[in-house]
């Protein structure tokens, strides 16, 4: 029986290597690692770590630009925040990296395919959903749901025992997720969310940052950043840079209880630096270049991809109808704005666009020749005549 895994070397996927080959006769497990721009420790020497726990092979594949132009962009242009906060840096990552896991079982001739989501968690659905959407006839294994340990602390003591080594420890037993994208930590002392965060919960610092403001210009063409203080940069390179921005300022920090989709609520610290610069940025973009009814309509439409995203329904029709919407008011989105950044706050103070619908010459409160205050007369009495007629009935 061939397997592939979803492995990171951490904790949870260590310990299903040896799980698998000792519950599933015959079993060839097939690492597959997903370099989604988390950090570059995580992934030194992590072929060798696989085939130590008993991979008969690992893989690691490349997926930071995919990542970016296909899911973090489409999500950005749609504005979706979940509960008005997270950035969904676990939620947009899960259908890329399972997406490129079944290309990969596909391409090996595997039988299922295996991850080390949880039974609690949101996951488990996202990978799942993405599997059962893109090759049904796979079978899927979730060790978490079947096997007899219960605990992270169970994980150490079993993978204690076919003395294989991890870097997590029953002091330090948070639960780690990071990308090119953000940054989450849940589990351990924040499971109370009563305990304020710790050291380890957050990379950027507030009281260590800057005391100067720094201010950063971006440029942008049909929504997409394409240049910081008039260098050109790509995708990776361009979110990159914004992300060592965001730390030295210590931007993007969210510390969140959340309703997971299985109906739990979840204490989590997530930190979106270079995102949250890069959302914002283009949220002051919009101010300028879209009308209010596409403002509104984009809105809702990122409302509702929020939950779509979050959920894991990213091959569901509707998130593609979604995303195709968006583009309409994203490829209008071209111009430059200049980013203050200071303290853990990021905020607009300069933008300007060949597409801006701006006006200063019919809004400005001096004298103008363009705009007759007289006609907003008629216009309220058109407005306000359902409520008037209303009133002078109920008289």
């Amino acid at each position: 029986m061939k397997i592939v895994l979803a492995y990171s070397g951490g904790l949870d996927t260590s310990a299903i290597i040896p799980w698998l080959k000792e519950n599933y006769e015959n079993a060839e497990i097939y690492a597959f690692v997903a370099d989604v721009g988390q950090d570059r420790s995580d992934l030194e020497g992590i072929e060798q770590k696989a085939i130590y726990s008993g991979a008969k092979e690992c893989k690691v594949v490349d997926l930071k630009e995919e990542f970016i132009k296909n899911y973090i962009y489409p999500t950005i242009f749609t504005g979706a925040m979940y509960e008005g906060v997270y950035l969904l840096g676990t939620s947009m990552a899960r259908p890329v990296i399972a997406k490129a896991m079944v290309e990969y079982a596909l391409s090996v001739g595997a039988d299922a395919i295996a991850h080390g989501a949880t039974g609690k968690g949101n996951d488990q659905v996202r990978f799942e959903y993405t599997i059962n959407a893109l090759a049904p006839h796979l079978k899927i294994i979730a060790p978490w749901r079947v096997w007899s340990m219960k605990s992270r602390g169970d994980l150490l003591d079993y993978l204690a025992s076919k003395n294989i080594k991890t870097t997590a420890s029953k002091e330090k037993i948070y639960s780690k997720d990071a990308n090119l994208w953000h940054v989450s930590t849940e589990g351990g002392m924040l499971e109370d969310p009563a305990n304020s965060y710790d050291d380890d919960s957050f990379v950027g610092d507030v009281l260590n940052s800057p005391n100067e403001m720094e201010k950063v210009k971006l440029s942008f063409e049909k929504g997409y950043l394409v240049a910081i203080n008039d260098e050109k940069v790509g995708l990776v390179d361009g979110l990159d840079k914004l992300n060592k921005l965001g730390l030295k300022h210590a931007i993007g920090r969210v510390d969140m209880v959340e309703n997971r989709l299985v109906g739990l609520k979840s204490r989590g610290c997530y930190e979106t630096p270079g995102g949250t610069i890069l959302n914002t940025a283009i949220r002051a973009l919009e101010q300028l270049v879209l009308d209010r009814d596409s403002l509104k309509l984009r809105i809702s439409l990122g409302h509702e991809m929020s939950y779509l995203v979050y959920d894991g329904k990213w091959f569901s029709t509707t998130l593609k109808a979604i995303c195709k919407a968006c583009e309409v008011f994203s490829d209008e989105l071209c111009g430059d704005v200049v980013m203050e950044l200071y303290k853990g706050s990021c905020m607009a103070v300069s933008k300007s666009s060949k597409n801006s619908i701006y006006s200063a010459e019919f809004v400005t409160f001096d004298e103008d020749e363009v705009y007759n205050q007289f006609d907003a007369e008629g216009f309220i009495k058109l407005f306000s005549l359902p409520a008037k007629i209303k009133a002078l009935k109920k008289k």
